[in-house]
């Protein structure tokens, strides 16, 4: 047996032998200790008699198998999968093992509190982990119903998909026993156990049902859970759905639990939704933080029809599930809730940034993906799945019309309940409900990847009126695709010192050129902004006096869609090395004071900071970081007292520092010398401003052990581990490596925090690494789990934007045997950065 992969023609065999999965019974003891937990499975299948197949189980002991009341030799289980001879028509398998705990965050993760020693659990199993707490077939296709029952200690809540039947107390702890679910596959299921503190409420859906509501977090962060705005966009979210969908909720309750050490930002397991802590907020956050956390939790609602009640047959249709709910949470959010006036523009500053970039790596991939094998769907969680998914969606409602585009999801939904689907059964749904060719448009928008580019050409006469107006449509190399798209055209004008929009014109882009008629004798506006309201999926170049209107102006556009446009189309200019980035850079100091999203904000000072961090020209590139740090700190102290804009710019300001005097100013703010108004150095913000002070090498590895005896938080350590990595030593830097690449005996969540600290600091003390990352990384991605080594893949590439550096990186990948792809992709993804990185260098001049 090939081991932890498993392949897509193996889950086709297996699904052609195993003909229904009828039941688990699952029998889960965590009272066992700290190193692994009991499982009793009980599993009714029907199969082709006579055959033989296999039940994934990553287990520490098996104890039994007993195979239709015949004992199986425990030899058949190699530690991953369990060989199942002679099977009959119908199937009773029952299996006794002992499994492991995890402190990666995939199958049933332990976590003890540093406040108070409590154990806390949680599971997480997209996409194969499962089987590392009960066995299991491990495929979406294979549904069945589950049914948990948990001993656990009798101080403990326990949590699960299905409401609890009962609970009965049993020497050294209780058991709790749960509904059966309905039809769903194996990795939504959950098991969240411990002493959780929770909040409760209900709401009635659309069928009159009530459906009770959990709110649940560590004892030791509840004080700052607010339940009621959860609770709050979560109905507004049932409201939504339930009403676009003609379809009610398919479950019977709805617990949203916050759990410590979480690797992304939440999980659909039905009915029992698992979320990360940072959406706790124990200090003061940004306004987008608090929009990504509402976006986040209708994401997770909309799961419970796309991929919870129907569920894609194999993981290439992964979109099916992701881009859907990723779309349906911006639509919930801008029809239904208080960030209506500002959700497109976040999609446009959050999830179209994370598309186009990901678009135009190696990597890339159309949006139903080939996937062969697990270790592809693993990597393929990313910004095409997603956010390109979601964002083509939103150009396919604007074709079909948002009421067709309902009315096809409400006949899917029907058909297809609590069962499993691919493309084909939602393409029928479409283009019965709206008449359009819609499989020619998958064809060129799931099923080819890449981003076109389209640019305006302008003509003017000599009074000033459009002569002509068209846009030019092209491809990137490799990518030889052109799409239709649906579009506005904006023309905006200066009105005193405001850029609005005086003419809206919306049309269909098709082929390489397409004219625009209806802009002909219009006076030619200072600003044409292609796409205008941001509808299509595409780079956009405009034509020279508009690009000039909006570098001067972009912050006097008077809509933060058509800003979020703007700041994209300038972006993506910079890194194709049309621009040169200290003119990115003048546009980001020029302009942040007077945007009014905080996420566009926050992704356009990120871009700030990757510029000066990498797409400078080395020539002068000391000197631009030195000015753009003082420039942010000046922006800091000018900004509105207590305004989100001065929160993100004091944090981006600490980031930056690195001279002499920025350190002091960064210090002056730690010790309350210096005091911004309406600023207030919260536990959080502290921890900020300690790391960059350590980074400057202002701070002792003991004062970081001070600042933590004082905040001995789950986030405090999270914290101290990256201000210990960002210390300029050599020291500092051997021991994070250490801990990080040579033992792994770090949580999921504290690698990651100091792998985030590495390449802080004086690059010269991580310099010395760049060659010992090629040579460790291929043992880290055999031997650890997927999100431990991608953490270290990707975290660790070196930072250090040279030839020589990307000459080591292209011989590495030309080295690497056949069964390391998904490695393969992660380095590349480096490279490609990498490469980007030293064009548009040049391009700096």
């Amino acid at each position: 047996m090939p081991g932890m992969n498993l392949t897509r023609a193996e889950a086709e065999k297996r699904a052609s032998v195993i003909q229904r999965v009828h039941s688990y019974t699952v029998e889960l003891d965590v009272t066992r200790g700290e190193r692994v937990f009991g499982s009793r499975t009980v599993v009714r299948f029907d199969a082709v008699a006579g055959s033989e197949t296999f039940i994934d189980a990553i287990t520490d002991t098996v104890h039994s198998i007993e195979l239709n009341g015949e004992l199986v030799p425990v030899e058949n289980a190699d530690g991953v999968r369990i060989a199942l001879p002679a099977l009959a028509e119908s199937n009773e398998l029952v299996i006794d093992a002992d499994m492991l705990y995890t402190n990666t965050g995939e199958g049933l993760h332990r976590f003890v509190d540093p406040v108070d020693g409590e154990v806390y659990l949680y599971s997480q199993f997209e996409v194969p982990d499962s089987r590392r707490v009960y066995p299991v077939f491990e495929q979406p296709d294979l549904k069945a119903e589950f049914e948990f029952i948990v001993t656990a200690p009798a101080h403990w809540v326990v949590v699960s998909n299905q409401p609890e039947t009962s609970v009965e107390d049993v020497e050294g702890g209780k058991v709790w026993h749960f509904k059966p679910t309905p039809r769903i596959s194996s990795y939504i299921t959950a098991i969240i156990a411990g002493p959780y503190a929770s909040v409760h409420s209900s709401l009635t859906n659309s069928e009159g049902r009530e459906v009770k509501l959990g709110c649940y977090a560590r004892q030791s962060l509840m004080e700052y859970l607010d339940a009621d705005e959860v609770f709050h966009i979560t109905r507004q979210g049932f409201e939504f759905f339930e009403e676009q969908f003609s379809t009610p909720y398919p479950f019977e309750k709805y617990d949203q639990l916050f759990v410590p050490e979480f690797n992304a930002g939440a999980m659909e397991n039905a009915g029992a939704v698992t979320f990360l802590e940072n959406y706790i907020f124990r200090s003061k956050v940004t306004e987008a933080i608090v929009e990504r956390r509402a976006i986040t939790i209708l994401h997770e609602l909309a799961h419970m029809w796309f991929g919870d009640l129907v569920t894609m047959k194999w993981w290439n249709d992964l979109w099916l599930n992701e881009s859907f709910a990723e779309f349906m949470s911006t639509l919930a959010a801008a029809e239904n809730t208080r960030f209506a006036p500002e959700a497109w523009a976040t999609f446009s500053a959050s999830e179209k940034t994370w598309a186009y970039n990901q678009d135009q790596l190696s990597s890339t991939h159309p949006i139903v993906a080939p996937i062969r094998d697990l270790q592809d769907v693993q990597v393929n969680f990313d910004g095409i799945t997603y956010a390109k998914g979601a964002s083509v969606l939103r150009q396919l409602v604007a074709w079909v019309g948002q009421e067709n585009f309902m009315a096809a999801l409400k006949v899917y939904f029907d058909k297809h309940a609590y069962g499993n689907t691919v493309l084909d059964d939602l393409l029928d749904e479409l283009e019965a409900t709206s008449g359009r060719d819609v499989r020619a448009w998958s064809k060129l928008w799931l099923e080819t990847a890449g981003v076109n580019t389209l640019t305006t050409e302008v003509d003017e006469a000599e009074d000033g009126t459009i002569t002509r107006l068209a846009l030019r449509q092209t491809y990137a190399e490799g990518f030889e695709t052109l799409r239709p798209h649906r579009l506005v055209i904006g023309f905006y004008n200066l009105d005193g010192e405001v850029l609005t929009r005086t003419d809206r014109l919306e049309i269909d882009v098709d082929g390489d050129i397409t004219e625009v008629p209806l802009a002909v004798g219009a006076k030619r506006p200072d600003l044409i902004l292609v796409n205008d309201e941001d509808l299509a999926y595409a780079k956009i170049r405009l034509d020279e006096r508009s690009r000039t209107t909006a570098v001067a102006r972009l912050g006097a556009i008077d809509s933060s869609v058509a800003r979020g446009v703007v700041w994209g189309s300038l972006w993506d200019t910079v890194r194709d090395a049309e621009m040169p980035a200290r003119q990115f850079v003048e546009l980001v100091l020029g302009n942040i004071g007077a945007e009014t999203n905080s996420t566009a904000v926050r992704t356009q000072l990120l871009n700030l900071e990757n510029t000066l961090r990498a797409y400078l020209n080395p020539e002068h590139a000391e000197t631009v970081r030195t000015e753009a740090a003082d420039r942010i700190w000046a922006l800091a102290q000018a900004a509105e007292a207590g305004s989100d804009n001065q929160f993100q710019l004091v944090g981006t300001f600490a980031r930056l520092a690195h001279t002499s005097d920025q350190l002091d100013a960064v210090a002056a703010l730690l010790d309350g010398s210096t005091v911004l108004e309406g600023l207030e150095i919260d536990t959080d913000l502290r921890w900020n401003l300690l790391g960059s002070l350590a980074a400057g090498g202002r701070v002792t590895a003991a004062e970081i052990d001070a600042a933590l005896a004082e905040d001995n938080t789950s986030n405090g350590q999270q914290a101290a581990a990256t201000a210990k990595a960002a210390i300029p030593t050599a020291e500092a830097k051997a021991e994070t490596w250490r801990t990080v690449v040579e033992t792994g005996e770090l949580s999921n969540i504290v690698q990651r925090s100091a792998i985030l600290g590495f390449y802080r600091g004086a690059p010269e003390f991580s310099e010395p690494y760049i060659d010992r990352y090629f040579e460790a990384i291929e043992g880290v991605w055999r031997e650890r789990s997927h999100e431990i080594s991608s953490q270290i893949i990707s975290g660790l590439f070196p930072r250090f934007y040279t030839q020589e550096v990307l000459d080591k990186a292209e011989a590495y990948l030309a080295a690497l045997p056949e069964d390391a792809a998904a490695l393969k992709r992660q380095v590349a993804e480096g490279r490609d950065s990498l490469a980007r990185a030293l064009k548009v260098q040049a391009a700096d001049r």
